[in-house]
């Protein structure tokens, strides 16, 4: 089992990262005040689900940095073409809340890098697998999938969007400004230009205008899942991008009961009534 970093051009299956941070309120108090939210958590309360995202996160030196403002693609990955980095999706299973003002570890490992041909080209997904500890408990398991893609050729036609599901008994509208994608990419560390630099997005990635990030995303389905069953504790969350979302163009939260009313199957529904992510969400009574 290896020792390098995980986002260094050495990493591999097997690679191994080990990083600390204290559970900051202020950072907190920064995402609730971003996402405009009425309750802020504080000292002595428990971190939402899905806001560990803003720590553990390595703020790389400048020269570590690739063109689009990432850490450099690992040399080690097969494909030396695939420059073009995405949040594909993961699954997470929350087993003991973490307290805020505490520090806390993660643990993190390459578990699978597998090569396969999508619709728009070759793509290599890469499988770490993170733990999140607090007081030396294990607090968060989650496995994340990161795809590389080739570089975007102008012009090139995109998929038809999917139609999302057209029955939801919760429906919450969110409307994305480039304020908050740069606040929540401050927030996290994540230094990818499609989020911030919009000539960047245009030229370079082809996108129409700056990216919603992934996380972002998935982070306000989380909190729709708590406010759909606050009666409940969530434990398992699983989500998987399937068509990226674009700042000033507001969308929606949707959520159903699953077929046998026990989980909640989750969405966003872009402007144009595409499925932007799908998700599913368990919970013990």
């Amino acid at each position: 089992m290896g020792n390098a970093a995980v986002g260094t051009p050495e990493a591999t299956v097997g690679t191994v990262e080990r990083r600390s941070d204290v559970i900051a309120a202020d950072r907190v108090r920064a995402l609730a005040s971003a996402l405009d939210l009425e309750e802020i958590p504080g000292g002595g309360d428990v971190l939402p689900p899905a806001w560990h995202w803003l720590f553990f996160n390595p703020f790389a030196r400048r020269r570590e940095l690739g063109p689009d403002g990432h850490p450099k693609r690992p040399a080690s990955l097969p494909g030396g073409e695939m420059s073009r980095r995405m949040w594909a999706g993961g699954r997470l299973a929350y087993h003991r809340p973490v307290p805020i003002g505490t520090p806390a570890e993660r643990e993190s490992e390459i578990v699978e890098v597998v090569s396969k041909q999508g619709r728009s080209g070759a793509l290599v997904f890469v499988t770490t697998r993170h733990r999140v500890f607090s007081g030396g408990t294990l607090c968060i398991e989650e496995e994340q999938d990161v795809v590389y893609r080739e570089p975007s050729r102008r012009g090139q036609a995109s998929a038809e969007p999917r139609a999302a599901p057209a029955e939801a008994k919760w429906s919450e509208p969110f409307a994305p400004d480039p304020v908050l994608l740069f606040r929540y990419s401050a927030l996290t560390a994540n230094g990818h230009r499609i989020h911030y630099d919009q000539d960047y997005a245009r030229t370079e990635e082809d996108y129409p205008d700056l990216v919603v990030h992934g996380p972002l995303i998935a982070t306000l389905l989380h909190g729709l899942a708590t406010r759909c069953r606050a009666d409940a504790t969530l434990r398992r969350f699983e989500f998987r991008a399937v068509a990226p979302l674009f700042v000033d163009r507001p969308f929606r939260l949707e959520a159903a009961p699953s077929e046998d009313c026990d989980d909640l199957i989750l969405w966003t529904k872009g402007p144009e009534g595409g499925l932007a992510m799908q998700a599913k969400a368990g919970f013990d009574d």
